[in-house]
């Protein structure tokens, strides 16, 4: 087993591997190009809105598995808060329509048979649309594995699966949408508990994982960007990596030494030779306003026919995310807010006049395109270097682009690096 794991990117992937790693006796080192950890999950403060708002807003559900066994283990378990049951509140601004759709707590989907908890205008039979997907072929799109029409798909499934993939859920993969069904809306209504960070990212699950890491002994490294890895050939058997050159020193990587490579795509390919990796990604946007949301309005609302796909509510502030938002990058900021708020204030029944303080937060690589194509690209987290593994959402952790798959990346390649013999020379 290694003794000594340098981590390189302390995103989420990185800081979960970290995590991973000292919870099993290793030590570590955790490196990070940026002057803060967190990636592109991290919270700050904005002097426009005199708040700390999160580099962008993430849904977490009760079927999260390794995202909430990562809280606990950081003792952050009571940041993730959300209703007691698994509820989902929309809101249709075309209609003015407001219903909840409810689904029973049991493993068994009792709520498609109650007309006031699934969604209006269903039907128990239309939930069988779902069955097909879950036995679709990998290389298919969704729209090429179930229907993707009718109420349910508008006012349910379709909101659910943008929110999950981050592309138009007609053209992703069914393999990772499938994934995503069988893990939440098929395991049962404990499991689709939606959850949010009700201090921010970074108290949910930056700060506390840094502060659990320096006190195990762990060495941060901020602003050490690594700038070439040293590949050597042992002359039998898979090779290793011998030295990690950073801006400013050179590490050697001795014996029972290893590496953790979790950064960007863009840049595993320029420090690890013949790499392949996803190379189209999709764009997601929040708007934030300072404004008090209405009392006992949900953490989180669905928006149909809006601009805004997703409406959260926090203490003091109200946030909206836009997935795929490709085609609002090059909209002025000041006219999106104005159109957005417009939005919040109809589904809050707030008044659309003043507007209050506002913030957008753009991400043009929030995440790999989750398409077909794309899903054939991600590596594994093993690679021809036995002191080598590769961490972050966007290899191939079976899942689409999300916090669940970054730590699971993470996890897994700490796992895979302490479970296999100790290197000898």
């Amino acid at each position: 087993m290694p003794k000594l794991i340098h981590v390189i990117g302390a995103g989420l992937a990185g800081l979960a591997a970290a995590v991973q790693l000292q919870r099993r006796g290793a030590q570590v080192v955790l490196h990070e190009a940026a002057p803060q950890v967190g990636g592109r999950c991290r919270s700050y403060y904005d002097p426009k809105l005199g708040a700390t708002i999160d580099s962008g807003n993430h849904m977490v559900l009760s079927g999260n598995y390794a995202t909430l066994n990562y809280a606990r283990a950081i003792g952050a378990a009571d940041e993730l808060v959300g209703p007691a049951q698994p509820e989902y509140p929309f809101v249709d601004l075309a209609t003015r329509a407001h219903w909840t759709v409810r689904m029973s707590p049991g493993r068994l989907p009792w709520w498609i048979f109650d007309p006031n908890a699934r969604v209006p205008n269903t039907g128990p039979s239309d939930y069988l649309a779902l069955v097909p997907l879950l036995f679709a072929k990998p290389g298919r799109s969704v729209a090429q594995s179930m229907r993707c029409n009718g109420p349910l798909w508008d006012r349910l499934l379709r909101p659910l699966f943008l929110a999950m993939l981050n592309v138009e859920p007609r053209e992703a993969s069914a393999e990772l949408t499938a994934a995503m069904v069988r893990e939440t809306l098929a395991a049962g209504g404990l499991a689709c508990r939606p959850l949010v960070a009700k201090n921010g990212l970074g108290s949910a699950f930056v700060d506390p994982a840094l502060r659990l890491l320096q006190h195990g002994g762990a060495a941060i490294r901020l602003g050490s960007r690594l700038t070439d890895i040293v590949f050597a050939d042992t002359g039998a058997g898979p090779g290793r990596v011998s030295a990690l050159n950073f801006a400013d020193e050179s590490i050697a990587i001795e014996a029972n030494q290893a590496v953790v490579l979790a950064v960007p795509p863009d840049i595993a390919q320029t420090l690890v030779p013949g790499l392949r990796s996803p190379n189209r990604f999709a764009a997601a946007l929040n708007v934030h306003f300072a404004v008090e949301p209405p009392f006992g309005m949900a953490p989180i609302t669905g928006l149909l026919n809006a601009t805004a796909d997703w409406l959260f509510a926090f203490e003091g502030r109200m946030s909206v995310t836009v997935n795929a938002a490709e085609r609002l990058l090059d909209t002025p900021h000041e006219a999106l807010a104005k159109t957005i708020w417009a939005e919040v204030a109809q589904a809050a029944n707030l008044p659309a006049e003043p507007m209050p303080a506002w913030q957008v937060v753009v991400e043009k690589r929030a995440t790999f395109a989750a398409l077909p194509d794309q899903e054939t690209l991600r590596p594994g987290t093993r690679t021809r270097w036995n002191n080598l593994m590769l961490a972050g959402d966007w290899t191939a952790t079976g899942l689409p682009a999300t916090i669940e798959g970054a730590i699971r990346s993470g996890q897994k390649a700490a796992d895979m690096l302490l479970n296999q013999p100790m290197e000898r020379r």
